[in-house]
């Protein structure tokens, strides 16, 4: 990649270069003496023809095909949705090609960070209390508790009471009611979670007997259970049962524990022409470096694989891999064809807006968050980490519905790259990458860590020390995460099917 102050060349052989800051018709660019004159505007983040592109010629970024050129384009030129088309169509074949990949030496010493050891191994990088309720009926219930509860119960080693709002339990049906038991079982099981208390209202379809089939082996003093119709005064007896999981979660401390022993999510949204310039290629290089320590990344959002899932399935750890990362990408094709939709309508019009062209563009970007580690496992929607290294997991692209993923996955933190801005926040400490230094500085109250400046007068080592260093001390309760402070915690879960 070569930088000046003004325009970026990803790779050798790539035909536009993009731009670093908005350009007007007529300026001209000059670099390692080529030197072209705009032939009209062109904003941050877009491209830029280097060289004459004829109609039907691919458009070529991170020395891969991004689409076709729909009419002749000159030096110069505005590249963009209205001069460029997606090569994506239809389903494809693929063969196992296996690439060797070389492999990362971590340095001799692991780092550390002080999380909470829990009785099942797991380590929590909050202590929290979570009211887990199993309908939408009773979200505000939940509300009210969790306001109460963070007035009543304190203590240094306590990290607050959360709840989770959603409008789901009832009137579900088949694989829809099985995602909402999986999704809110798996935060029960959450470690960032010390305490849980779970609310049912009684009539429910996801009522609490059959709820804890799917919750599987609890320790009785961690969660405990009230049906909202059996009690005289839920509040009364919400309030006995938190303070009774308080007590337990409050027997943990803080400690010292190996990097390793970390799980995190990698997540971009509202992404821009610099988010597989800037911030996912550091989240791959942070990705990397963690995994060389022994610990765990997750990818999701699969729609946005397509077009560079080869990438991917060249570095699955064996056959067996290979072939279901096929099935991840074509099981989502067929959700988009079951209701006769075009399977590669994407980017989104922030996307566009921000300088992305097509499907392809978007994914080779996407998928630079999960560095250049072996692809150690594929596990299904509402599911759990159960392997170290890079897992891939079914999900939507939605940020909602695919952070909550991973947050359930069992996930202490995720890593959200943007190059637009977004408030939200999943359940677990919510880390929000700027693509670019305007919406750091823009957006104080959403944006936790600057990535535009690789682009600067940074280096990506010194970048990956120093983000690395930052997660340590989230992790570590030393820093809070603006999602944290400012209460931005949300989940969704992913609906395919009739509502009764």
């Amino acid at each position: 990649m070569t930088v000046n102050q003004s325009i970026i060349q990803i790779h050798p052989s790539d035909n536009v270069w993009i731009a670093l800051r908005d350009f007007e018709k007529g300026e001209s660019i000059e670099k390692e003496q080529v030197k072209i004159i705009l032939q009209e505007n062109v904003r941050r983040g877009h491209k830029i023809a280097v060289s004459p592109i004829k109609k039907g010629e691919n458009i070529l970024k991170y020395g891969f095909p991004i689409g076709h050129a729909t009419q002749d384009i000159e030096i110069g030129e505005f590249v963009h949705s209205h001069n460029v088309k997606t090569n994506l169509e239809g389903e494809l074949n693929y063969s196992y090609k296996p690439k060797k990949i070389s492999s990362i030496d971590a340095p001799a010493e692991t780092p550390t960070f002080l999380g909470y050891k829990r009785e099942n191994g797991d380590v929590g990088v909050r202590n929290e209390l979570w009211l887990i309720n199993t309908v939408g009926c009773i979200n505000k219930v939940a509300e009210n508790l969790a306001k109460m509860g963070n007035n009543m119960l304190k203590a240094s080693n306590f990290d607050g009471v959360q709840y989770f709002a959603h409008p789901y339990g009832c009137s579900q049906l088949g694989d829809d009611l099985e995602y909402t038991k999986k999704i809110l079982g798996n935060l029960i099981h959450h470690p960032n979670a010390g305490g849980v208390v779970v609310l049912g209202l009684g009539c429910e379809n996801n009522y609490i007997d059959l709820f804890k089939e799917a919750i599987g082996e609890y320790n009785p003093n961690r969660v405990k259970f009230m049906s909202v119709q059996a009690e005289e005064d839920e509040m009364e007896k919400g309030l006995e049962l938190m303070q009774e999981v308080f007590d337990y979660a409050t027997s943990f401390e803080r400690e010292e524990v190996p990097v390793s022993a970390l799980r995190i999510g990698l997540k971009c949204g509202g992404s821009d022409g610099l988010s597989g310039i800037t911030a996912n290629p550091l989240l791959g290089s942070f990705s990397d470096r963690l995994i060389s320590y022994g610990g765990s990344t997750a990818l999701t959002e699969v729609p946005e694989m397509f077009g560079a899932e080869t990438i991917l399935m060249e570095r699955a750890r064996d056959e067996e891999t290979f072939q279901d990362i096929v099935h991840l990408i074509n099981d989502f094709k067929h959700y988009f064809i079951k209701y006769d939709q075009p399977v590669y309508e994407n980017p989104s019009p922030g996307n566009k807006e921000g300088g992305i062209t097509t499907l392809e563009e978007k994914s080779l970007g996407c998928v630079q968050k999960g560095g250049f580690s072996t692809v150690q496992n594929v596990i299904p929607y509402g599911s759990r980490i159960n392997k170290d290294g890079l897992t891939l997991i079914q999900g939507p692209g939605n940020d909602l519905v695919s952070v909550t993923a991973l947050a359930t996955s069992g996930c202490q933190i995720v890593l959200f790259t943007t190059g637009r801005g977004t408030p939200f926040g999943g359940p677990t400490p919510t880390v929000k990458i700027s693509t670019n230094t305007a919406l750091a500085e823009k957006k104080k109250n959403w944006i936790d860590f600057n990535a535009g400046k690789l682009v600067e007068d940074a280096s990506m080592e010194q970048m990956t020390d120093s983000f690395f260093e930052y997660i340590v001390d989230v992790a570590s309760g030393k820093k809070l995460t603006n999602n944290e402070v400012f209460g931005f915690k949300e989940i969704a879960i992913f609906k395919d099917g009739v509502t009764m």
